[in-house]
C-alpha cells in the first residue's frame, strides 16, 4: 500500500546529498539514481516535471554506455532549452562546482554531444547541445566504437604474431603449443569481429543507417 501510494503520488523519497544520489518513485515504478555531482532544480509546473521526467530517463539511458549520471541530466537540460548556453548558467541549472561543470561540459563536448561555439557571450564561452537523436546516436557510437576498435585489434594484432612465433617454437612443449593454438584460433576469430566492426563504424560515421528513418 505505501509503495503504491507513493507511485500515484509520484513524490521524492529517501532523498540523500547529492553524492549519494537518491531513490525516486514514479509511474513506471523505481528509477535507482547512480552518484551525482550535482542535483537539479524542483520542477515548478506539470510541463517542467514532465520535462524532469523525459530527462531523467536520457540520463539513465546514457548513464547505460558509460556517461555519468548527472552529465547525461545536463545533456537532457540542455536538449530542452535548445539555445546556446554559458557555464555559468549550466552551473545554475544543476547547482554544481565549477570544476564538477567543467568535466561535465568536457566529458559531453567529447562524446560530441555537446558542442562548444566559437561565438561568446559578453567573452564567455558557450555551448550548445546536439538536439538530432540521430546524429547525437551516430556522433556518440562511432566514437565509442572506434576506440574499441582501435584498442582491441590494437592488442589482438600485437599477441598473434608472437603467439604464432611460440607454436612454431621446437622448445615449446606440446601442451603450451596446444593452448598457444587454442589462444590463437580465438584471437583470430576476434580480429574477425573487429574487422566486421570497423565497418560497421564505417557505415555508420557515413550515415548510411540514417537516410531513412531522419526522413532524408
Amino acid at each position: 500500500m505505501v509503495r503504491s501510494a507513493l507511485i500515484c503520488n509520484e513524490e521524492y523519497v529517501n532523498r540523500a546529498s547529492s553524492l549519494a544520489g537518491f531513490i525516486r518513485w514514479s509511474s513506471g515504478g523505481v528509477i535507482v539514481r547512480k552518484a551525482t555531482y550535482g542535483e537539479m532544480k524542483e520542477p515548478l509546473s506539470p510541463r517542467e516535471e514532465l520535462r524532469a521526467q523525459v530527462i531523467d530517463a536520457i540520463a539513465a539511458t546514457m548513464d547505460l554506455y558509460g556517461v555519468n549520471y548527472t552529465f547525461g541530466q545536463l545533456y537532457g537540460i540542455m536538449f530542452f532549452e535548445d539555445r546556446p548556453m554559458t557555464l555559468e548558467e549550466m552551473r545554475q541549472s544543476m547547482n554544481m562546482s565549477k570544476s564538477n561543470m567543467s568535466y561535465a561540459v568536457r566529458a559531453l563536448t567529447e562524446s560530441k554531444m555537446v558542442e562548444k561555439l566559437k561565438e561568446k557571450d559578453d567573452r564567455k564561452d558557450q555551448y550548445v547541445a546536439e538536439t538530432d537523436f540521430f546524429k547525437a546516436f551516430q556522433s556518440f557510437f562511432t566514437a565509442k566504437l572506434q576506440r574499441e576498435v582501435d584498442v582491441m585489434l590494437g592488442a589482438v594484432q600485437s599477441a598473434i604474431p608472437v603467439l604464432s612465433e611460440l607454436i612454431l617454437n621446437l622448445e615449446t612443449t606440446e601442451e603450451e603449443r596446444n593452448l598457444c593454438l587454442e589462444d590463437l584460433r580465438k584471437l583470430k576469430h576476434a580480429v574477425g569481429y573487429y574487422e566486421w566492426l570497423q565497418q560497421f563504424v564505417n557505415d555508420l560515421r557515413s550515415g548510411v543507417y540514417f537516410r531513412e528513418g531522419n526522413g532524408k
